[in-house]
């Protein structure tokens, strides 16, 4: 009796060695795609006008539990969206304080000038001859 373990099926093929050869390609490691997840925490936290920190968070999650799946493209693409909605979180939320900061300067240079020309006119010096 055979009390070998584990028992080999005597049907099964053995391999033969002198006809076995592996071959691995190797070619240019591709960098593991961006997620932009601390990115997308700080857009969340700060720079969440009209929701699109919100939308970035999501994407960059998405982009992880892909990369974590081994779907390399999917998280390729949404990294990539997570990666606009950043740039359109930090553009909506910095470009109008630049602009009305400009606006407000433009501005006050005006009135400066404004009131350097009606000073110039109040201190005007009439003749008592003009006033019959």
């Amino acid at each position: 009796m055979d009390t070998a373990y584990p028992r080999e099926d005597p049907r099964a093929p053995t391999p033969s060695k002198a006809g076995a050869h592996t071959a691995v390609t190797l070619g240019a490691p591709h960098p593991p795609p961006r997620d932009h997840l601390i990115w997308s925490v700080f857009s969340t936290l700060y720079l969440n006008l009209c929701c699109l920190g919100f939308l970035a968070l999501a994407y960059s999650i998405k982009a992880r539990d892909q990369k974590v799946v081994g779907d390399l493209e999917a998280a390729r693409r949404f990294g990539s969206k997570a990666k606009c909605y950043n740039i359109l979180a930090a553009m909506w939320t910095l470009v109008p304080p630049l602009l009305l900061l400009g606006l407000v300067v433009t501005g006050a240079l005006h009135l400066a000038r404004l009131a350097k020309d009606s000073a110039a006119f109040f201190s005007t010096k009439f003749d008592d001859g003009d006033y019959d």
